[in-house]
């Protein structure tokens, strides 16, 4: 086997790994394997011997790539004259191929990826690479222009800002996602009784601003057969109010807001326009 074929089949071993990091990075599989190819290019134009970890090395390679695709796509959305929106591809199993289980990871991959976007690109590589591959910060550093210690705090600040943390302090916020707890729990079960109970007679159930349902027994069908979406749900502070965001296959993407008032739910707000999407404060919720 000469050199070129050796290095054809430690690549193929690692496109894996490497789609898997550079999605979590774009959110989009196109620019992930966009990202994937050409770490192949240049490990072709800069490939030596004596690179001892060499799925490392194209771990390094594929987060400067990431790197600066996220910068460009920041800049083309500052573009007064551009609107470019990005929500995240959802990446859909498929029994038998790992390759796709690696990229889904959880069944909040999608809604993780949605409150990635809102970060620095050096934000969002040092929070990626440490949090979600164990990259050390020493190998990370270098790739952010910055100190290890500083990537450390690069990876601190997106943790705090994509973690919301397993308790809201605020008494009145705690109240209000016992509520939104009840309600998701009640979904998940399509238990109607228990939905009845935690919505309010005259509740009003919207989505992207158009009424849906109003009235609890109205509402509490439509919840009750979210039940499927439900499942895959997860906690989340939405503009600093708990609420919930969800992906499901072939559902998309949503976010869903609560007024809550005396304890019961008066107002749903679904959300899967994209562009509002992006305008949304998001932090996920530990449950």
């Amino acid at each position: 086997m000469d050199e070129q074929e050796w290095l054809a089949e430690q690549f193929e071993g690692a496109r894996g790994h490497l789609r898997a990091v550079a999605y979590r990075m774009l959110g989009s599989l196109t620019e992930a394997d966009d990202a994937v190819q050409e770490a192949w290019l240049r490990l072709n134009r800069a490939y030596d011997s004596d690179i001892e970890n060499l799925r490392g090395w194209l771990t390094t390679v594929v987060g400067r790539v990431c790197l600066d695709m996220l910068k460009s796509r920041r800049i083309r959305r500052e573009d007064p004259f551009e609107s470019v929106v990005h929500v995240p591809d959802y990446v859909q199993e498929e029994e038998g191929d790992p390759e796709q289980r690696a990229l889904l990871a959880d069944s909040v991959g999608l809604a993780l990826l949605v409150v990635l976007e809102a970060l620095d690109p050096a934000e969002r590589l040092a929070f990626v690479l440490h949090d979600m591959f164990g990259v050390p910060f020493d190998e990370i550093a270098p790739i952010v222009e910055r100190t290890p210690a500083a990537a450390r705090q690069l990876a601190s600040r997106a943790r705090r800002r994509v973690r919301g943390g397993s308790a809201v302090p605020d008494p009145d916020l705690a109240k209000r996602r016992e509520v939104v707890e009840a309600f998701l729990s009640a979904a998940r079960g399509g238990d109607f009784e228990a939905l009845l109970n935690v919505l309010d007679p005259g509740v009003v159930a919207r989505s992207d601003g158009r009424l849906g349902a109003r009235g609890a027994p109205a509402v509490a069908s439509t919840a009750a057969a979210f039940a499927r979406i439900a499942e895959v749900a997860q906690l989340a502070l939405i503009n600093g109010s708990p609420g919930v965001i969800a992906a499901h296959a072939g559902e998309g993407f949503r976010a869903m807001t609560f007024d809550v008032a005396g304890g019961c739910i008066t107002e749903i707000d679904v959300i899967t326009d994209p562009e509002r999407l992006l305008t949304l404060d998001l932090a996920l919720l530990e449950g």
